[in-house]
């Protein structure tokens, strides 16, 4: 039971604070002096990404397997689409964490569906 609470809370308390790392990126608008409405545009536009992944989280949150397949594949699509720009701590930084998510709602899907079929078994 402990094990299946485990799997279930640590890829969504995992891909929140991942969102909020992200977030932090966005603040860098806030050093130029754009006016209101435009760093409030850029702030927003800067914070796409967090809301993508807090958009999938809470379809993963209630049917695993789409994190499972999504949180790695966006960490794949990362590192495809920046190769070359940066340092491997990078790459492992970002796309990490995504990768680590995936694996955990993937496990979670398991656990649940084989306890699912125990249950109906017996």
């Amino acid at each position: 039971m402990k094990t299946t609470r485990l799997l279930f809370w640590t890829p969504r308390i995992l891909c929140l604070l991942f969102a909020g790392f992200v977030s932090i990126f966005a603040l860098d608008v806030f050093q130029e002096n754009h006016g209101f409405w435009n760093t409030a545009l850029a702030l927003l536009i800067h914070l796409i990404p967090t809301g993508i992944l807090l958009i999938i989280l809470a379809v993963s949150w209630r049917w695993e397997w789409i994190g499972a397949l999504i949180f790695p594949a966006l960490g794949v699509f990362y590192i495809i689409s920046c190769w070359g720009r940066f340092p491997w701590q990078t790459y492992l930084i970002m796309a990490g964490p995504l990768v680590l998510v995936g694996i955990l709602f993937l496990l979670g899907w398991l656990q649940r569906r084989k306890s699912s079929l125990a249950t109906d078994v017996g």
